[in-house]
C-alpha cells in the first residue's frame, strides 16, 4: 500500500504527469475500442492557462490530507443535486428522461455499495471496500438543440455564448454536461479548484445511463462514476505515472490502465508481492469490470463536504 504525504512541489509535479495513453487521449477516430477519460489532460491545460490552479489544488490536498488524517467526516447525509444540461443534433443524442434517470439511479447504487456487483469484490480487497454514503438527486434537466456535431474537451459546452449551456448554481449543484464530445472521448471532469463557470462533469451521450443509445461495453453507467470520481478528488488507480500514486493509502499501486475486463488476480508489475485493484472504479476498464470505492478513497471525497472544504456548499 502507499503512502500519501508529499511536498507541495511534489504534489504540482504529480499534477503534470501523463503517461502514454493520456497523451494520445484525443483521437480522430469515433470507435472507442478502450475508455478514454479526458480529465487528466483537461487539467493539464487549465494549469498552463491559470499559474494560481497549481496553488488552490496544493491548498484543497493539505486541507484534504489534514481531513483524512484527523478522521474528520462530513456530519450529515450527503445528497448532491444534479443538473443535467442536455445538447443534441440528432434524435439519438435526445435521449430520453428515463434514461437520464437511469444514471441517476446508477449513481445512487455505486456511490452506496449497493450495486449488485460490489459483492463480486475479491476477499484480497473486500476488508477495504468502501460504502462512500452520498446519493444524488436529479433536480433538473436543461435541453438545447444544436448543429454542433462535437464539443471536444475545451469546456464549450458549458458557455452559453459558445452555443452550449452555462452551469446552474454550481457551488449547491454537480452540472452534468451530455452531449457529443468526439475523438473517442467517454467522458472528463474538472478537479476541485478549478473555476466555478466550468466546474462539473462532461459525458457523452453514447455511454450514460442503462438504455436509448448507451453502448456496450460502457452501457452500465459508470463512465459517470468513474468522472464524478475525479470531480470529487479522486486520480486514477496509476497515479497518470507509470507505478504512480494516486493520493490515497489502500489502493495497491498500479503499473498503468488496465482496460477490458481483467481476470483477477492481476499481478503488479510494480509490486510482484501485490495484486492490482482493476475493479476500481478510477481504473480504465469496461463498465462491467469496475464495481468498487475504497475506504481510503470514500475519507477523501467525504473530505470535500467538511466545513472548510471546497464542496462544503453541498452539505449545508
Amino acid at each position: 500500500m502507499k503512502k500519501i504525504f508529499l511536498p507541495f512541489a511534489a504534489l504540482i509535479m504529480l499534477f503534470s504527469c501523463q503517461n502514454d495513453d493520456q497523451n494520445s487521449a484525443i483521437s480522430s477516430t469515433e470507435s472507442v475500442i478502450q475508455r478514454k477519460c479526458a480529465t487528466q489532460e483537461v487539467l493539464e491545460e487549465q494549469l498552463k492557462a491559470d499559474p494560481t490552479l497549481a496553488i488552490r489544488m496544493n491548498q484543497i490536498e493539505a486541507f484534504t490530507q489534514n481531513a483524512v488524517l484527523s478522521k474528520r467526516i462530513a456530519d450529515s447525509k450527503i445528497v448532491i443535486p444534479v443538473v443535467v444540461n442536455l445538447l443534441y443534433r440528432t434524435a439519438a443524442e435526445n435521449i430520453s428522461d428515463s434514461q437520464i434517470q437511469t444514471q441517476i439511479d446508477v449513481l445512487n447504487k455505486d456511490f452506496t455499495a449497493s450495486n449488485p456487483d460490489f459483492k463480486t469484490t475479491p476477499s484480497e480487497f473486500a476488508t477495504v471496500a468502501g460504502n462512500v454514503g452520498i446519493t444524488f438527486e436529479l433536480v433538473k434537466t436543461n435541453r438545447k438543440a444544436t448543429t454542433k456535431t462535437s464539443w471536444g474537451t475545451k469546456d464549450a459546452m458549458k458557455k452559453t455564448k459558445q452555443g452550449g449551456l452555462d452551469p446552474t448554481s454550481p457551488a449547491t449543484n454537480l452540472n452534468l454536461w451530455v452531449c457529443t464530445i468526439g475523438g473517442g472521448i467517454l467522458g472528463y471532469a474538472q478537479f476541485p479548484g478549478g473555476s466555478s463557470a466550468t466546474d462539473g462533469v462532461v459525458i457523452d451521450s453514447k455511454y450514460f445511463g442503462l438504455s436509448g443509445n448507451a453502448n456496450y461495453p460502457y452501457n452500465l453507467g459508470r463512465t459517470a462514476t468513474h468522472e464524478i470520481g475525479h470531480w470529487m478528488n479522486l486520480r486514477h488507480i496509476w497515479g497518470d505515472t507509470s507505478c504512480g500514486n494516486d493520493l490515497v493509502t489502500d489502493t495497491p499501486v498500479a503499473k498503468t490502465a488496465n482496460f477490458g475486463v481483467p481476470t483477477y488476480p492481476h499481478v503488479s508489475l510494480c509490486l510482484p508481492t501485490h495484486n492490482e485493484m482493476t475493479m476500481n472504479y478510477m481504473d480504465y476498464t469496461d463498465d462491467r469490470g469496475m464495481f468498487m470505492f475504497t475506504t481510503g478513497q470514500k475519507s477523501r471525497m467525504l473530505a470535500l463536504f467538511v466545513s472548510g472544504g471546497v464542496r462544503a456548499g453541498f452539505s449545508q
